[in-house]
């Protein structure tokens, strides 16, 4: 007869398995089961799941604790447990709640060298999860625990101890006190041993020395500094994940102490090698481009030397290459990296522009993941940043306006309010022609958000309709307030938040800006714009918010009499009684304060109100009662140029003939 090749007989039924570990079995088929169990769940999250809801996790801990079980149980025992923490949220929790870490501590003494390893693997996945438990390295009794794990000869408790050095260490004197205990010592011998001791050696290091000006430098002078140098090596080492922990740990120093990296070229070095290493598989190169991120965020030096080894394009061509077929955690890197290339420097932007950025993330945005489709709205929010393409009308189109409008609509409120930061920037678009937004039904979800009840969506509405406002064709400036009513401008004005109400007053300013002003919105019967600003104007409020009040005013009062009329009925209401001084009214107190926007404000409201006109004499007459002009006397020393020159010509002529007046500065906010 022919030759038959063994069949494996079918794996159990979770059920059944999971009914075994509390039926009573013997020693010899509880290890059978366990095994099995163990193997199952191996990289498969479903499995894992459908344990945890058989309620296996709490039958298998049991058995670490149970005096009858011999070493081949605990062995198995422990490794399941590590493997349904290995991954799986749900599953760590279930380990923690079952209260395994306390018993695989004890298995740490066990006699028996396989279930000391095995618990010491499995307490170094759980201390890999941000629920594991903390270690107050403060108390006396936990430092002894872990310097007796780093002084072991074994190699699974060395990195344990290490784990738990990476995962606790966080507060400043736990650092100090790790230092001084000759913790970094021990870890940095660690460096020498094999790449798992490595790396979890250098995870350990970086938490030690983040932050800690004191630590880091008594790291550098280890063995006068070898320590160090060791490190530097271990940038070129052949494993990918120890090339990219080193990295990381030389990044805390530079960050820490920074004098000991002032050569640009350690720091170049760095660049190259995480830019190589995002094309590495798996984690480390999703994690990759985040640690480039950090290197390079805030330092215009670092930009300017990612820009000279050609980051831009290196990132580029991942997304041309890859955008398809990258992890999201990666692509959301890349755009990272690339939002924070764009985020300082005006030859940064230029070059993303040449090198179609805006073109390459236009399908991000519509990305599955929505991290992926925040990171690209951050590119297209830090590139509008570039005012000459502002100018240019570049942000404009309709290719990148549509999907911006459509992730207004998004279910995450960070995709929102992300996609709202990107359109705040496109909407300053400094011509008068936005079609693409006003076209794009973009105007009327703004004005829905702008009653928004989560604040930052309403705040980031409002400031967007305030720079799509900006300098806008007066037929569109109507077509948008008719879209968010005056009654909502006025709620807006008198927001409880002063963030929404400065916006809100700045819209209002855009608005009024320019010539031909409706009447119907300004002058509504049952509501009135210019009272909702008045009483703002004479209450306590913000710098910010009286700065965007009195750019309302001024503009108000460089258009016809009506306007002007009304502004001075605004500033000087007829109950004021102008035969006595007011040294604290709120225009003598706004010319008198420590903002130069604010005085400046306030004189170009007064310089529009006093334009020549018969009824010149009267405003002057009345300012002059209300001790304005008196207080210009003073502002002959203003330390502001502007300011100085201003309040002497209004001092000096009292109304002479001058041009009529319009402010147009501080109309936009640029995210």
């Amino acid at each position: 007869m022919p030759a038959t090749a063994a069949v494996a007989p079918p794996p159990t039924a979770p059920e059944q398995l999971a009914s075994r570990l509390s039926s009573g079995d013997s020693d010899e088929s509880l290890l059978p089961t366990l095994r099995e169990i163990k193997n199952q769940i191996i990289g498969n999250r479903t499995k894992k799941l459908l344990y945890l809801r058989l309620r296996a996790v709490p039958k298998i801990v049991a058995l670490l604790s149970s005096s009858s079980s011999p070493s081949p149980v605990i062995v198995q025992a422990a490794a399941a447990v590590g493997s349904f923490a290995c991954g799986v949220e749900e599953g760590v929790r279930a380990v923690l709640d079952a209260g395994a870490v306390p018993h695989l501590t004890v298995l740490l003494s066990h006699p028996d060298a396989k279930v000391v390893d095995s618990a010491a693997r499995s307490l170094r996945i759980i201390f890999q999860s941000k629920l594991a438990p903390k270690y107050d390295f403060l108390l006396e009794e936990n430092k002894t625990f872990l310097l007796s794990l780093l002084n072991s000869t074994n190699e699974n408790i060395t990195e344990l101890a290490a784990s738990i050095v990476a995962h606790s260490c966080e507060k400043p004197t736990e650092q100090t006190s790790l230092c001084d205990a000759g913790v970094v010592q021990k870890l940095v011998s660690l460096l020498g041993g094999s790449s798992n001791q490595r790396d979890t050696s250098l995870d350990a290091i970086s938490a030690i020395v983040k932050n800690n000006p004191e630590v880091a430098t008594k790291f550098v002078s280890i063995s006068n500094g070898k320590a160090f140098i060791s490190l530097m090596g271990l940038m070129q080492d052949r494993y990918p994940r120890t090339r990219l922990l080193a990295c990381v740990c030389l990044i805390s120093i530079e960050q820490a102490f920074p004098v000991y990296f002032q050569e640009m070229q350690i720091k170049t070095k760095l660049i190259l090698i995480l830019l190589d290493l995002i094309e590495e598989a798996g984690r480390v190169g999703d994690e990759a481009p985040f640690v480039l991120k950090g290197l390079i965020g805030e330092s215009e030096e670092l930009h300017r030397q990612a820009l000279s080894v050609t980051a831009a394009e290196r990132l580029c061509g991942y997304l041309r290459k890859g955008k398809a077929v990258l992890e999201a955690r990666r692509l959301d890197g890349i755009l990272l990296v690339l939002a924070e290339l764009g985020s300082k420097l005006e030859q940064s932007r230029a070059q993303l522009i040449e090198l179609q950025v805006p073109s390459l993330i236009i399908d991000l945005l519509k990305h599955d993941c929505a991290q992926v489709r925040v990171a690209a709205c951050h590119v297209i929010k830090n590139i509008s940043r570039s005012l000459k393409h502002l100018c240019a009308g570049r942000f404009g189109s309709e290719s990148i306006v549509m999907p911006l409008v459509q992730l207004l609509c998004d279910s995450s409120t960070s995709v929102q309010t992300a996609a709202l930061d990107a359109i705040c920037n496109v909407a300053v678009n400094l011509t008068t022609k936005k079609s693409a937004l006003l076209q794009s039904g973009g105007v009327s979800i703004l004005c829905q958000l702008a009653r928004s009840m989560h604040s930052e969506v309403q705040l980031k509405s409002v400031r967007a309709l305030r720079n799509l406002m900006f300098l806008l064709d007066r037929k569109d400036k109507d077509l948008i307030l008719t879209e968010l009513t005056v009654s909502t401008l006025t709620i807006l004005i008198s927001d409880p938040d002063p963030l929404v109400q400065e916006q809100a007053l700045a819209l209002a300013g855009n608005f009024v800006d320019g010539s031909g002003v409706s009447a119907k919105f300004i002058f509504s019967e049952d509501i009135s714009i210019i009272d909702a600003v008045s009483r703002q104007l004479k209450g306590e409020c913000s710098p910010g918010m009286c700065i965007q009040g009195m750019f309302f005013l001024a503009n108000m009062a460089a258009e016809n009499e009506l306007q002007k009329d009304a502004v001075m009925d605004c500033i000087l209401p007829t109950s004021l009684d102008l035969s006595i001084s007011h040294p604290n009214f709120f225009l003598v107190t706004f010319l008198q304060s420590k903002e130069r926007l604010l005085r400046l404000s306030t004189l170009w409201c007064l310089i529009n109100l006093v334009n020549p006109d018969q009824r010149n004499s009267f405003r002057v007459s009345a300012l002059q009662g209300a001790g304005i002009i008196s207080q210009l006397k003073t502002m002959v020393n203003d330390p502001c140029l502007d300011c100085k020159l201003r309040g002497f010509k209004l001092q000096l002529h009292h109304g002479i003939k001058m041009p009529p007046s319009k402010h147009q500065i501080e109309k936009t906010y640029l995210s």
